[in-house]
């Protein structure tokens, strides 16, 4: 899937509807691989992982680095920290955090999702299309 994306040469168009996390962002056609217009739903979260899944890693982290100089939290703190890094973390998986970045170039109102394409697409009509490449294919 992946492989079929990165090489593809036609018009590309995301919608981000739900999660888009990690991996799943570029098999998907995520930014990294240059779609002519990625939107989202309101619904949608864009990350490198889910706010709570996030949230342990980094608490870890974190909790790891603390150790290493001495002074290890205590488990009232190390839930407290998690709950921060995470309240944190969701607010940066949004469509509209996302947007301010440009990783998005716009949320559209799930109703308006055929229009959207529709456009797209004419937009896209006469685009030069270049010779498909395969890339390396491992078996």
């Amino acid at each position: 899937m992946v492989n079929a994306v990165a090489n593809s040469t036609v018009p590309k168009f995301s919608i981000v509807i739900g999660n888009s996390y990690g991996a799943g962002n570029y098999a998907m056609c995520g930014k990294a691989y240059d779609p002519r217009l990625i939107v989202a739903w309101p619904t949608a979260k864009i990350a490198v992982m889910g706010g709570a899944q996030a949230a342990k890693v980094l608490t870890q982290i974190q909790v790891g680095a603390l150790k290493s100089k001495g002074s290890a939290p205590d488990p009232e703190a190390e839930i407290k920290l998690y709950e921060e890094i995470k309240a944190r973390y969701e607010t940066q998986t949004t469509p509209f955090y996302a947007a301010s970045r440009l990783w998005v170039d716009a949320i559209i109102d799930p109703r308006q999702t055929r229009e959207f394409l529709s456009l797209s697409i004419a937009m896209a009509d006469h685009a030069p299309i270049e010779k498909f490449n395969t890339g390396v294919i491992q078996t």
